[in-house]
Order: C-alpha cells, then sequence, then structure tokens
C-alpha cells in the first residue's frame, strides 16, 4: 500500500502468468547468456520455488527438496512500449533481477521492496537470479554473538533479512523459502501521478484527523489537490517541486468522527479517502479513527490496552503463513481465516518474528473486521549486530512497514522483535550484556511520531527478567509447557500473555485419515508433525499427556495403544478443558491480565501441531474451546477454595446487558439438589462476579471444598438468560473426571430451514465434549457440554465451493456417552 496506494492514473499489470524457473549449482550461470542448457519448469508467481514445484510433484513435506544449496532462476517474456516501472513487492532473498541480459537491479532483503525504471520497446525477457543462501552464508562474516540460540540451527542468519521459517528445527518443516514470494508489477505512469505516499490517521479528544503527504506529476498549473475524507474536505499545500514532481502536504480534521473499533467492543468503521486533483480523483483506500494507549497500572508492571478511553482484553493467536510452503494466500483464503478468526471472538493476533510480514490485503481485511494486529519486527532469538549499517536497515525495514500501516487502525502494537531479550537472560547474561540497541533506540526512533500505536521492545519483556509474568508482556508458558497446575494461570500474576499455552492439539479422525496418520503403528511419522523446543528432551505430546494424568488419571500414552479412539476423544477434550479454564481465569472481572494470545493460530503441517486449526484450515477442539471462552458476552464459574464457587458475567459490548443468572448444582447430572436464580445487569465494557453463596442465601458447598461427606452433588450449571436472546449463555463445573455411561446416548435429528442446516441435540444427563464430526460441514460449535433438559441447536456451515445439493452428514459422540449416533 505504499507507493502502489494511488491507483488512479496509472495502469498496473500484475506479472502473475507465464514464469519459469531453472536451478543449478551456485554461480553455475553469473548471468542469462549463459542458460542455454538451463531445465526450464513451469513457475507460479507470486510464490517460492519450494510452491512452484510442489505444483509439479517435485517437492512435498514428506521428502523437502533442498534448495538453498542452490541458484534459483525465474523468466519471463513481457511485451510493452514505452517507460514503465519494474516493482517487486517481495524477493526472498539474494536477487538479480536482468533485462535483456543486462543486470538492472540487486537486492538483499525480502523484506524491502525494490523499483526500478525500464524502457520497453516490443519484446523482452525477465531474468531473476536467487542465489544460493547457503553460499551466502559461507561468506558471511561478523562479530562474535554475545549469546547463541538452539531455536534456530544457522547462527549466521542473524547478519540477513530473510525469514527464519524453515531453519527451526522441532516446530517448522524444513522449508527452504526462496523466489519471488510477493507481487511483481510492471506500472505505466497516467497523466496524474501520485508516489511516495505518506498516509497517517489518528483522533484527538472527538476530532478525526488525516494527514498526508505524497509526490504528484503532471499537475496542471493553478490547480490545488483536494484531500476528502467522511464528508470533509482540506486543500494540500506545495512543499516543493523537483523537476515535473511536486511535493503536497495537507490535514483534514473531521469533527465527531465514527470510532473505529475492536469488533468485540464496536463497530470498526471505516473512512475512504480521496484525492481530487483538477478532474483525477485518486484513490487512497480507507482509514479507521481511534486512541490505543497502554496502562501500566500503579506499579508500572501492567500492560493493559484500553482503545477509545476503553480497557480491552485482548484475546486471540499468533498467525502463522496459511501456506507455509508458497506463502500464498488468496482473497478468499484470508477472508475464510479472519472470518473465522472474528467468528470465534478474537480480537488480536502478533505477526511472530519468526515469521514474515504480511500483505496489505490482509492488513485492511484486518481493519474491516476489527481484529487487532501486533506486529512483530522481523527478529527473534538473535544478538543481532550492533554496527551502524546493520542499524541503517533495520530503520528502512521499519520506515516501509510504517508507511505501509501508518494509518491501517488495526495496527496497534508494534515490537522490538520475539525472544531476543529472554533469549539472553536465559543464558544466564547480566543486564548490561543483554541490550538490544535495534528495539531499545533505532525502532523508536522511527516510531516517535507514530503516537497512536503502543512499543515495547520486545516479546517478552519487563521485569527483572524479561520473561516474568508479572511484567509487561510475557510469554507464559507456566500452564503449558512447564507442566505447572491450573492455579499457576493466578498464582503467577500473568499481566498480558502475548504467547501462551501451547499444546500438540489433535486434529479431527478426517485429518488423521487424509494424511494417514497412526501414531501407534507408525510413531516416527506422528512423531515428525508434534512440535518441541530445541535441546528439549520433551515434546509437546508429553505435555498434553502431563495434563491428562494430571486432572483426569488418564494414562494417554497407554491408550493411545489399547484405545486409540479414546486417547484421541481425550486428548482433544483436556486440551480444550485446559485453554478454555485458563482463559476464562484470566477474564474474570479481578484478574490483572489484560491479553491472552495462544501459540499459534494455524499448524505449519500435518499432525498434532499446536495450532487452533490444522494445515488444512479446519478447527480443532482448543479453537472451539478458545472460542467459548472469547465470547463478548461470557459467563464462567471459577472454583475459590473456601470462599466457593463463584460465577463470573463479563459484557465487552458497548450496551448494557440484563438477565436471569441461574445455578444448578445436580445429581447423576440430571437431579436438582439446589438451584437459585437472581436478575442482574451488566454495565457496558465491564463484568461482575457472583459468589455461590450469595446466590443460596445459605451454606451450600458447590465446590465440595469442605469435603463433609461425599458431595451430594456431581455437576454444577449455571446459566444467563439475557432479554431479548432466546439462548441463554452456559457455564458448567465438575465435581471429577469424565467418565463413559454406557447405557446412554444422544439424541440427534437434522434439521434444515432458511438459514441451511442444523443439528438439533438433546441428552438424557449432563453430558460433557459434544463432538460432531461431519463429513463436508462445519458446526458453529463442537466439543462443548449439554444440561440434562436442554435443547441445542447447532449450525452447520458448508464447505467452500459446495454445491446446491451437498447435504451433512456425519456423526455425534460424547466423552461421557457410549456409542455414535450417526445423521
Amino acid at each position: 500500500m505504499t507507493d502502489i496506494r494511488a491507483m488512479t492514473g496509472r495502469k498496473v499489470q500484475p506479472l502473475d502468468s507465464g514464469w519459469e524457473l531453472a536451478l543449478s549449482p551456485p554461480q553455475a550461470w553469473q548471468a542469462p547468456g549463459g542458460l542455454g542448457d538451463a531445465v526450464w519448469l513451469p513457475a507460479l508467481v507470486p510464490g517460492t520455488a519450494a510452491g512452484a514445484l510442489r505444483a509439479l510433484g517435485q517437492w512435498s513435506l514428506i521428502e523437502p527438496q533442498p534448495l538453498h544449496d542452490k541458484d534459483v532462476w525465474y523468466r519471463l517474456r513481457v511485451n510493452g512500449q514505452g517507460k514503465r516501472k519494474l516493482r517487486f513487492e517481495g524477493l526472498a532473498t539474494f536477487a538479480e533481477v536482468f533485462l535483456d541480459g543486462r543486470l538492472i537491479l540487486t537486492g538483499s532483503s525480502m523484506y524491502e521492496p525494490y523499483e526500478v525504471d525500464i524502457g520497453l520497446g516490443g519484446e523482452h525477457w525477465i531474468h531473476i537470479a536467487f542465489r544460493s543462501l547457503r553460499r551466502v552464508l559461507a561468506g558471511t562474516k561478523g562479530p562474535r554473538p554475545r549469546w547463541k540460540t538452539m531455536m534456530i540451527e544457522e547462527p549466521k542468519l542473524r547478519f540477513l533479512r530473510t525469514t527464519l521459517i524453515g531453519h527451526m528445527p522441532g516446530w517448522c518443516p524444513p522449508v527452504d523459502v526462496v523466489g519471488p514470494y510477493r507481487s511483481v508489477l510492471l506500472i505505466e505512469e497516467g497523466t496524474v501521478r501520485a508516489g511516495n505516499v505518506d498516509l497517517r490517521s489518528r483522533l484527538e479528544h472527538s476530532e478525526g484527523v488525516v494527514t498526508v503527504a505524497l509526490d504528484l506529476s503532471g499537475v496542471a498549473e493553478g490547480v490545488t489537490p483536494v484531500l476528502h475524507c467522511a464528508g470533509a474536505e482540506a486543500s494540500l499545500r506545495l512543499l516543493g517541486a523537483e523537476g515535473q514532481t511536486t511535493r503536497w502536504q495537507g490535514t483534514l480534521r473531521i469533527p465527531d468522527v465514527d470510532l473505529w473499533w475492536p469488533h468485540t467492543h464496536g463497530n470498526p468503521t471505516l473512512h475512504a479517502v480521496t484525492i481530487d486533483v483538477g478532474a483525477v480523483r485518486i484513490d487512497l483506500g480507507e482509514v479507521g479513527f481511534r486512541r490505543v494507549e497502554v496502562d501500566r497500572g500503579a506499579d508500572g508492571n501492567s500492560f493493559t490496552l484500553h482503545v477509545n478511553g476503553v480497557r480491552v482484553f485482548c484475546r486471540g493467536a499468533c498467525w502463522t503463513p496459511i501456506d507455509v510452503v508458497s506463502l500464498q494466500a488468496s482473497d478468499a483464503d484470508y477472508a475464510r481465516e479472519l472470518g473465522l478468526m472474528q467468528a470465534a471472538g478474537l480480537n488480536m493476533l502478533r505477526l511472530s518474528g519468526t515469521m514474515v510480514y504480511e500483505t496489505p490485503d490482509f492488513h485492511h481485511l484486518c481493519d474491516r473486521l476489527g481484529i487487532m494486529v501486533w506486529q512483530d519486527a522481523m527478529m527473534a532469538n538473535f544478538d543481532y549486530p550492533p554496527d551502524a549499517a546493520f542499524a541503517d536497515i533495520i530503520r528502512s525495514e521499519i520506515k516501509t512497514l510504517v508507511r505501509r500501516l501508518g494509518a491501517s487502525p488495526s495496527f496497534v502494537v508494534m515490537c522490538g522483535g520475539s525472544e531476543v531479550g529472554q533469549q539472553a537472560a536465559m543464558m544466564g547474561l547480566p543486564r548490561e550484556l543483554r541490550d538490544v540497541p535495534l528495539a531499545e533506540s533505532v525502532i523508536p526512533e522511527v516510531l516517535a511520531d507514530l503516537s497512536d500505536v503502543a512499543y515495547v521492545p520486545g516479546s517478552p519483556s519487563g521485569g527483572a527478567l524479561p520473561f516474568v509474568a508479572e511484567a509487561g508482556p510475557s510469554h507464559y508458558y507456566g500452564v503449558g509447557a512447564y507442566l505447572r497446575p491450573l492455579d499457576d494461570a493466578r498464582r503467577a500474576n500473568v499481566r498480558f500473555a502475548s504467547e501462551c499455552l501451547a499444546f500438540a492439539n489433535l486434529p479431527d479422525d478426517r485429518h488423521f485419515a487424509e494424511h494417514r496418520l497412526d501414531p501407534a503403528s507408525d510413531p516416527d511419522r506422528w512423531l515428525a508433525g508434534v512440535p518441541r523446543d530445541g535441546g528439549a528432551s520433551w515434546d509437546f505430546d508429553d505435555v498434553r499427556e502431563h495434563y491428562l494424568q494430571a486432572l483426569w488419571n488418564e494414562d494417554g500414552r497407554s491408550l493411545r495403544h489399547s484405545d486409540p479412539r479414546r486417547w484421541r476423544q481425550l486428548s482433544r477434550a483436556i486440551a480444550a478443558e485446559v485453554i478454555e479454564r485458563t482463559i476464562d481465569e484470566w477474564r474474570r472481572p479481578a484478574s490483572t491480565t489484560a491479553g491472552a494470545l495462544l501459540w499459534l493460530w494455524r499448524d505449519l503441517q500435518p499432525g498434532a501441531g499446536w495450532g487452533l486449526v490444522d494445515c488444512d484450515g479446519r478447527p480443532k477442539s482448543t479453537f472451539y474451546a478458545l472460542r467459548r471462552a472469547a465470547l463478548p458476552l461470557r459467563l464462567s464459574i471459577t472454583d475459590e477454595g473456601t470462599n466457593g464457587l463463584y460465577l463470573h458475567l463479563v459484557n465487552d459490548t458497548p450496551e448494557a446487558v440484563t438477565g436471569s443468572l441461574a445455578l444448578r448444582c445436580l445429581r447423576d447430572g440430571k437431579t436438582p439438589v439446589i438451584e437459585a436464580e437472581r436478575h442482574v445487569t451488566v454495565a457496558p465494557h465491564s463484568g461482575l462476579s457472583i459468589g455461590a453463596f450469595a446466590l443460596f442465601d445459605r451454606f451450600f458447598d458447590a465446590g465440595h471444598c469442605y469435603r463433609f461427606g461425599p458431595a451430594a452433588h456431581d455437576t454444577v450449571h449455571a446459566t444467563f438468560a439475557a432479554e431479548n436472546s432466546d439462548r441463554p449463555h452456559e457455564a458448567f463445573h465438575f465435581l471429577g473426571p469424565p467418565t463413559s455411561a454406557a447405557d446412554q446416548t444422544i439424541a440427534v435429528a437434522l434439521g434444515e430451514d432458511a438459514a441451511g442446516f442444523f443439528l438439533d441435540l438433546q441428552v438424557p444427563t449432563a453430558t460433557r465434549f459434544v463432538e460432531i464430526a461431519d463429513n463436508e460441514f462445519l458446526p458453529d460449535d463442537n466439543y462443548f457440554h449439554m444440561a440434562c433438559g436442554h435443547r441445542r441447536i447447532v449450525r452447520l456451515a458448508p464447505p467452500r465451493h459446495a454445491s446446491g445439493h451437498l447435504r451433512p452428514s456425519g456423526r455425534v459422540s460424547a466423552l461421557t456417552l457410549s456409542g455414535d449416533v450417526n445423521y
């Protein structure tokens, strides 16, 4: 969206077809003149060489062909007449561009766009040589690092500006990223030409402010460009001229402008911005107006985002490329993934420093959907070079990023990188030896005039050590990798978890069948898809199995061989249980925690990865657990020991909510032992907590803390029925682990109405972890609990590109009921 933002008056031709690629040993061909014996193959552009070879059946995740030990050549025949700009939005990584055999451009960073003026006079050849990364690394020298990282296999990558994807054994497949992974454009300028656009938007009190500076060519004498937004307009001011190019600047103020909100807290309103240059209109896209502030708390250790003066609990996940091989995603791909995120009540994603910067289309969709973006600089774990030359590279990279995102309202947090300071601290270095000048001074200098974006020097950062959970944003794995009990999520006093709750999350049975996964008979292939930290003697399968044993006394290692179906059911359920309970703990009104971003959003390869959705985009049990815990209006139950059970209602919406709050304790999951009800109102952007003792108005040991004899019940069921809503919010608390009832099944009926297909479900007793496994359709909830006497309607969304005659078919089961019911 930088110089390409202003499209009116320009003819932009994407060069996205007709490309070919060839592989060679490093430096075998210095220039296109020596390519006579090359074997040329069809290539997908934009994309990577691995993606192109995969499309030809010559590359796979099971047998990935190394590419960094080769030179990779691309070529394309183009036709045209006159002057053009040839623009590359992203080249990975050491690239030489030739026009008709003449070198016209070199690039050494995959994070910067490159542009060159060319002249066309008929038919021409464009060649791009991507030089071997291994050869470049062999010749790279620099100062010794103050610390080393075990996560990344090649230490010299710290000197280069290329992605860490493919270089992190244990959790990322060995994908060699090389090629024109972003768009290649041929641009013909129009009569009025706009370039070097710097568009910003901000909120001052209730007034929206738009500022723009840009170069214009072809402006007729006496014409003054006029800036338009939200019904207001302002003339631009001429700053100067150089040849035929003039530099203009302007500020537009809009009183009482409609604000942009995260979708969980209001409407993400956007406003179109245009510039009229005489009869020519230049479209600058859309902007939003919001105020972002960070509350550090009385002790200075908090990290709480306030948007437009309202505290926001940030919940979401760390983003991964939709296709880690090609690094490509269509508009439909982005719409599906981000739409799924929005539908799950998630309002923030983090772009980690281990990945790549995303496209303008991605960020614009986040703007429209009301999903906030936490953006890391693409740096992770390394002790990066301290010299001025490298600082200039990072300075330019961040300037490019800021210019692209300066008017994006979803861009709310900028971060200096991932686990850089943490890595130094974990190696035992004292504070004076673990400073990170790039994050502490260079990047903040670039962001100095971007006052409405929060900045943090690192993820994690803050406190006596950068990774302690009680100060600043942290990577919290107490519950999770470090096998702490669930109450550690409160005792750790987590302020903001910018990473958390990583498990080896099992995909559904369809994924097992399609990818031919069998942990019992082919453990090596199974383990290849299970993430692990470098140097660790355990993996994240072990983490999940620990909680299965600790919470439910089930031996997962034994079950995966003796009863694999039960093992899969329990494994999906336990990860969902831990995540839902932990997010509920952090969202309760008295919590000090202001955010939780799970690691990760999507798996990078088949198997039980960290993702909330699998590598094919299908949600896992943990997705549905987070979806429930992230609802803008959420009811939950926590066990407060001798203080009894507490009910928590959180209302993120801009409207007050009134309704009936009810609590029942049930014996055998169906017979009421005690019940109570109260009419309550929850203010906008607020919450309330009520103890069971207060609701019952007498002593009843709902949490069975006092243990005066056997518990009179086994299930606690709470509901909140809001006025003007036909579906109550529910919360459950169970006094023991799930056990299967051999003689009881779920009642299932498939129905259809004007909104589409649905399942009508009823159960004979309180039922845990109802699982819907449809062959094609996607349920709007899954792996949920049900109360006796409560009917549940689950909507079924058809798959993409479904025909009008496709009908749902599948099965419904539950962890505590016997057998499957087909529909």
